[in-house]
């Protein structure tokens, strides 16, 4: 008898969700092309917003539903560095060593895979038509709290029939930063104009990131320098859903 393909769990993200559902369409059919039935548990935010004004028992309530919703499954796949990082490295620092949620939290952050981690360890066959010059930004949680650098690279490099070019200072942030750019917005702004001037002094004729808040950020800066570089999340690119 075939085999049931195992279950993963796809945990959306905010943004994906409200300002470009198109990647957790992608990010969805590279699970599947992996071998996975993508299940999408009820889910709200991660939290990070909360954490990162200081806001801990806000972040810690939110925690909470997002562990109690995706916990039933053995892989969680987090298009998101940032999402990604907030699950792995500060769950379970959220909580209290003596307090039950600590142990749900750990073992929840060992199975939270971000997207290029997945893919790594479960490829999906297959090579998007997507082609042109491509400029890879690292964002900072990805990069920072994960670890990621050489993943999404080989990907596109495995997974893409684009040329990838070298961008100056690719691992600097690019000055989203969470709400970074909401109370600091002329540093912010000051921060994405040298990055988008490093884009276009590469060459690229596509951006692309694994956070949707740096494309954003970016795309944004770019089409108000009148530029007609695309960004595009790395599930887009490696979906061929660009």
């Amino acid at each position: 008898m075939p085999q049931t393909p195992p279950e993963a769990a796809l945990f959306v993200t905010c943004l994906a969700d409200l300002i470009r559902p198109e990647i957790g369409f992608a990010t969805a059919a590279l699970m599947e092309r992996a071998g996975f039935t993508v299940v999408v548990p009820r889910q709200g935010c991660c939290g990070q917003p909360n954490y990162n004004a200081g806001d801990r028992q806000g972040a810690q309530a939110l925690a909470r539903a997002a562990i109690a919703a995706l916990e039933p499954y053995e892989t969680i796949v987090v298009p998101s560095g940032s999402c990604g990082g907030m699950m792995v490295r500060h769950y379970p620092t959220l909580f209290d060593a003596a307090d039950p949620w600590n142990v749900r939290a750990t073992a929840l952050a060992s199975r939270v895979l971000e997207l290029t981690q997945f893919l790594t360890r479960h490829p999906a066959p297959g090579t998007s038509a997507l082609t042109g010059k491509v400029a890879y930004h690292d964002s900072c949680s990805a990069l920072r709290d994960l670890g990621l650098q050489d993943e999404p690279r080989a990907l596109l490099r495995t997974g893409t029939a684009t040329e990838q070019v070298d961008l100056k200072d690719s691992e600097v942030c690019c000055g989203f930063g969470g709400l970074f750019c909401v109370k600091y917005p002329a540093i912010a702004d000051r921060i994405a104009a040298d990055k988008c001037d490093a884009i276009i002094a590469s060459g690229a004729d596509i951006v692309i990131a694994a956070d949707l808040g740096c494309l954003l950020n970016i795309g944004g800066r770019l089409a108000r320098m009148g530029s007609p570089i695309r960004a595009l999340h790395i599930a887009e690119a490696l979906a061929g859903e660009a």
